[in-house]
């Protein structure tokens, strides 16, 4: 009987744990980083070449019924000198945190879901960010990422946002849908000039992805103050011929009583060798000719399905502005140069 016991609980066990799971997973990626500008130079091991190094923790549990339920924690870190990387508490430049030490700050979120789609609440990507790294053949990482997010004007919310509520559609036919909500948390009673309802905005992203073809067009505004707000619009696409992928998007941020901030990014990715190769043409206007472009061009090798090597190299060409590029310093109107040499490593 005793042994009978033992056997149906450790058969329970099993049975409980087959229906949960938790992971841990990551990326280490480290660059020799170095750029050159009209005024100062620099040279450095930098991160984040290609991809983001991160710490990610996930778990799924079955709750019956096609109902699950799941976590996603995801920490940035800076491999070069072992710091955590920054956060932002409420959407707005008061909640920012240097980062130094370890914080969920990539992403932080709690999730329901099932066959109607996800329902998602924390700290995540803002739907209108993903179009800036899917139809940017670097991403949004290392000396080569495109110079019209570098430009962008969508302040705290450009890429992620903090204390969300959001939906995401399940794919049906190759459509799919995102819509997130998020708050600043400010009291009522907040003093001027940033307002009860800073940092609070809302955020959504349509697209298409069947066969070679992607197609994606999302917006999002968030308010910044109390009589001003930020409109993020963004359209991307690619198409995959097999020998070369093509891809691009256009950029607006529209800030109320200010100029407006444009930018567009094209290229091209295509298997070369035993690796891949990029190339992208990037620009960002702010508008009164103040205009940045940067070409980038770009080499990625597998070492194996984790570890990869990699070098860039990139130019940008200033008007009325001073972009530069992995550190330098350069006058307004000219010219800065950078190259990437790194190796990025998935576990």
């Amino acid at each position: 009987m005793k042994k009978t016991l033992v056997a149906i609980a450790a058969m329970s066990a099993i049975s409980a744990f087959a229906q949960s799971s938790v992971n841990l997973g990551g990326t280490v990626d480290l660059r020799l980083g170095i750029g050159n500008g009209s005024t100062s130079n620099n040279i450095g091991l930098l991160n984040n070449g290609i991809a983001s190094s991160k710490f990610q923790f996930t778990g799924v549990e079955d709750l019956g019924g096609g109902l699950k339920a799941g976590f996603h924690l995801e920490a940035g870190f800076n491999p070069d000198n072992g710091t955590g990387g920054a956060t932002n508490v409420n959407n707005q430049p008061t909640g920012g945190s240097t980062g130094n030490g370890f914080t969920f700050n990539r992403r932080s979120t709690l999730s329901v879901m099932g066959g109607f789609g996800e329902v998602r609440l924390g700290r995540d990507y803002t739907p209108h960010f993903w179009n800036h790294t899917f139809y940017d053949p670097f991403g949004t990482n290392g000396v080569g990422s495109s110079i019209a997010l570098t430009g962008s004007a969508g302040g705290s919310t450009t890429v992620r946002a903090s204390n969300g509520i959001g939906y995401l559609s399940p794919n049906l036919g190759g459509f799919s849908g995102q819509i997130v909500t998020y708050f600043g948390e400010n009291g009522s009673a907040a003093a001027a000039p940033a307002g009860s309802n800073a940092g609070s905005g809302t955020s959504l992203r349509v697209g298409y992805g069947q066969g070679p073809i992607s197609v994606g067009l999302a917006w999002g505004r968030t308010t910044t103050s109390t009589t001003t707000d930020t409109t993020s619009t963004n359209l991307g696409g690619s198409y995959d011929l097999g020998i070369v992928k093509i891809m691009g998007a256009y950029m607006i941020d529209a800030r109320t009583n200010l100029t407006d901030v444009r930018g567009w990014v094209f290229g091209v990715t295509a298997p070369v060798g035993p690796g891949s190769l990029k190339a992208a043409f990037s620009q960002t206007d702010q508008g009164n000719d103040a205009i940045g472009r940067q070409f980038a061009l770009g080499y990625e090798y597998a070492l194996s399905k984790r570890s990869t090597v990699y070098a860039t190299v990139a130019s940008i060409n200033n008007s009325k502005t001073a972009f530069s590029l992995n550190g330098a310093v350069t006058k307004v109107g000219d010219g800065s140069t950078g190259f990437d040499l790194g190796v990025k490593h998935s576990f």
